[in-house]
């Protein structure tokens, strides 16, 4: 217990931090907007596992489906595919089939998806400094 406050005391205290703390989350929607602020938008989009390294490879060039599986090690075919049809649907990525036998699909950035190549970058480096 601390020194000079009851229990009762302190149990107030903490339920006027919450209610404080709920009114400031409620203050920060009304700002950013139903859909949060804009960091939580982008995390919706790249927050995923799996999801920047898959940026990051497609930022040096246009890929298929068993390069990026290899160049990521331990992802499954499944997360995988998954991860690409959600950038795909999020207008980041190109899903290029080619009508040959095996079929050919590779995936290439749009002009959105290339825009990210700046926070990966920024990720790079501070990893570098700070990461090890």
């Amino acid at each position: 217990m601390a020194v000079g406050l009851s229990q009762g005391t302190r149990g107030r205290r903490s339920a006027g931090r919450a209610k404080a703390g709920g009114r400031r989350r409620e203050e920060a929607a009304e700002v950013h907007g139903e859909d949060g602020c804009p960091v939580a938008q982008t995390l919706k989009v790249i927050g995923s596992k799996w999801t920047l390294l898959i940026l990051r490879d497609l930022l040096t060039g246009t890929k298929r489906f068993g390069e990026l599986r290899r160049s990521l090690g331990h992802v499954s075919p499944k997360t995988l595919s998954e991860r690409l049809k959600e950038l795909e649907r999020q207008g980041i990525v190109i899903r290029a089939v080619y009508p040959e036998v095996p079929p050919r699909v590779e995936y290439t950035l749009t002009e959105k998806g290339r825009s990210l190549g700046d926070i990966i970058e920024a990720m790079r480096a501070w990893g570098e400094r700070w990461g090890r």
